[in-house]
């Protein structure tokens, strides 16, 4: 999946070897987590550098970075070996992103929609105890920007107004933990929109449970606001299930 600049950030040309790195990461980090290439399999440098046609530091570039994921290991007299999906970095973005990329994309939204589910109905309550009035009152008006977007049918918009509510959410909690997650969030919301695992016009319900979190926030009702982000979570994998089992794509779950 191509990465896009912030909006309105100008888009900087990479240099010859950034953008041969990046080629090269992006295809071979995809063959591995969609099983193309599979655990168990041994490569070597001097077949990487034929099949992609890049110097052999690209290719050891790629390599360490594989090997950081947990995707790969060298091996003296072995080679690169593939590893098993048990050992990967699960929770890195990157790895999610291919994982979305490969026939397994279901299995992977539901991983990430449960551990969401255990996530941010927790970081919904605490944000209503420890978020300031004013970051309160932004995430209302936030949510008033997603309903007029949605029913708007503006999908980059309203994808865009809806990683930065999940954002400020996790943000709100206090949690620094929590925190983090935000980049998972946006890797999984990204990607229904990508796939098409997200309906043109947003439910009416999802966008009022997206209201009723701000405001419960904004109430200091953190139960409330638990619950309604708890229906966010529902209401979103059950949307991506349906539409999923429509497609009827191979290795669907």
């Amino acid at each position: 999946m191509n990465q896009s600049s912030p909006e309105g950030a100008p888009t900087q040309p990479s240099p010859p070897e950034t953008g041969l790195h990046a080629r090269v990461l992006d295809h071979l980090g995809t063959a591995i987590c969609s099983g193309d290439v599979a655990a168990g399999s041994v490569l070597s440098i001097d077949d990487l550098v034929d099949r992609y046609q890049v110097s052999r530091s690209v290719i050891r570039e790629v390599l360490r970075v594989l090997a950081s994921m947990g995707l790969i290991e060298t091996r003296r007299r072995v080679g690169i070996m593939i590893q098993p999906a048990e050992g990967w970095s699960v929770f890195d973005p990157q790895v999610i992103r291919w994982r979305l990329a490969s026939a397994g994309r279901m299995a992977q939204m539901r991983s990430i929609t449960e551990l969401r589910t255990a996530i941010e109905p927790h970081a919904a309550w605490l944000a209503a105890e420890r978020i300031d009035d004013d970051e309160a009152s932004e995430l209302v008006g936030l949510a008033a920007k997603m309903w007029a977007a949605g029913k708007a049918g503006d999908e980059p918009r309203f994808l865009n107004l809806d990683i930065e509510f999940h954002r400020r959410v996790l943000a709100g909690s206090g949690n620094e933990m929590f925190a983090k997650l935000q980049l998972i969030v946006a890797e999984v919301l990204a990607g229904r929109h990508h796939y098409h695992l997200m309906p043109h016009n947003p439910d009416e319900k999802a966008l009022q449970l997206h209201t009723d979190v701000a405001q419960a926030i904004q109430r200091r009702d953190g139960e409330r606001a638990r619950e309604a982000m708890v229906g966010i979570m529902e209401q979103g994998f059950a949307e991506m299930k349906s539409m999923w089992e429509q497609t009827v794509e191979p290795g669907g779950a």
